[in-house]
């Protein structure tokens, strides 16, 4: 059987960074990631395929130009999901080959496949071909990142109603277009179909949405949403999606209105994908959405052999954050020196337009009774 010092479950943004700096503090490192080739959902579903898909559009619409040649300028006037699936798969590629020359580079072993507990020191790797093999390590991080929640009343089919790994995977673009759900996944992929000139009504059951974001920022964000024609259905759940006769989805609202286009995303919230690891054999659990609760310093879980890092442990879920938060979690498992982490988290969000931040909102500025002065650049 062979022994590591560390394993890695999974090869998104945090899981590459902490087998990457446990490789330069020369520990023997292991990543096992469950698709053929490594990147995780970072790269085949989530940040990479979501970026890739904007800055598509954004070209091929000239949507950077249109406030110098006005909003009917357009690069190419039919854009198909042909158009974006080609340069996704050209850009997925290149990162797929540059974070494989990465871990060669550093003596990083991968191994492809579905990896399970069987004890607190040992995982099972099952491949579709020669069974399970047994391997052991000193420790482990789990950044096996999240998969979208796909509740039973939504009838999923991959045609007209699709999850946002569905967007990434195989690209469409829709004469009309429901999304459900605002937060960060939502409202970017909203706001891309959007600058196609797609009609998008954007249902969300809360009355606000990207609640850790300065209030001034939405309202300015919303009113721009709106004046380029999205529909904002804020404070009203989906009870039932329902396909017609002529294939469009037609989503009940609680309000009693209903909602009929030819296509809906379903984006609200995401699980954990920590069902297959069978965490009971090393000692853990998970919540009820599958995610696990760590040490906000250090990243190391109930057991504290076994770290976790990435979209596995909750909010912000952000790529940025997420390598941060791998290589402090496997500093702290070799005792090196720790980068202090950050007080305050940048976060970046890829909508159109988009929006960035750091610290404290106003909002929380006043509720600490600090004094403050506000500045906006126009």
């Amino acid at each position: 059987m062979d022994t590591f010092d560390l394993i890695v479950i999974g090869s998104g943004p945090a899981g590459r960074r902490a087998a990457i700096q446990a490789a330069k503090l020369g520990k023997a490192v292991l990543v096992v990631e469950n698709r053929l080739r490594v990147g995780g959902v970072s790269v085949h579903t989530g940040t990479i395929p979501s970026k890739t898909l904007r800055e598509t559009v954004l070209n091929l619409s000239g949507w950077r130009e249109r406030g110098f040649y006005g909003l009917a300028y357009r690069v190419k006037k039919e854009i198909e999901g042909k158009d974006l699936g080609a340069r996704l798969r050209m850009t997925l590629d290149h990162e797929i080959d540059v974070l494989e020359h990465q871990f060669a580079r550093n003596g990083v072993r991968t191994v492809a496949g579905r990896a399970r507990f069987v004890g607190p020191h040992r995982i099972a790797i099952r491949n579709g071909h020669d069974g399970e093999t047994e391997y052991e390590a000193a420790r482990f991080v789990i950044a096996v990142g999240t998969a979208p929640y796909r509740p039973k009343h939504i009838p999923f089919n991959q045609t007209n109603v699709f999850d946002s790994d569905d967007v990434a995977s195989d690209p469409r673009v829709p004469r009309s277009l429901t999304v459900v759900g605002a937060g960060v996944i939502g409202i970017e992929y909203a706001t891309i179909f959007s600058a196609l000139d797609v009609p998008v009504t954007l249902v969300e059951p809360r009355e606000n949405f990207l609640e850790f974001i300065d209030r001034e920022i939405i309202d300015e964000f919303v009113h721009e949403l709106r004046k380029r024609g999205m529909q904002l259905r804020l404070g009203v759940k989906v009870e039932k999606v329902e396909v017609d006769d002529a294939g469009f989805a037609v989503s009940s609202l609680s309000d009693g209105r209903q909602i009929r286009t030819e296509a809906l995303l379903y984006c609200a919230g995401r699980v954990g994908a920590t069902a297959a690891l069978e965490l009971e054999a090393c000692g853990l659990t998970s919540d009820d959405r599958g995610r696990l609760t760590v040490d906000p310093k250090t990243f190391q879980t109930a057991v504290p052999h076994i770290y976790a890092a990435g979209d596995v442990i909750g909010f912000p879920s952000l790529a940025s954050t997420s390598m941060e938060q791998g290589r402090i979690a496997a500093c702290h498992a070799f005792g090196a020196p720790m980068p202090p982490a950050p007080e305050y988290f940048p976060y970046g969000i890829y909508a159109v337009p988009e929006i960035s931040t750091v610290g404290l909102t106003e909002q929380q500025i006043k509720a600490k009774g600090v004094a403050y002065e506000c500045g906006v650049a126009r």
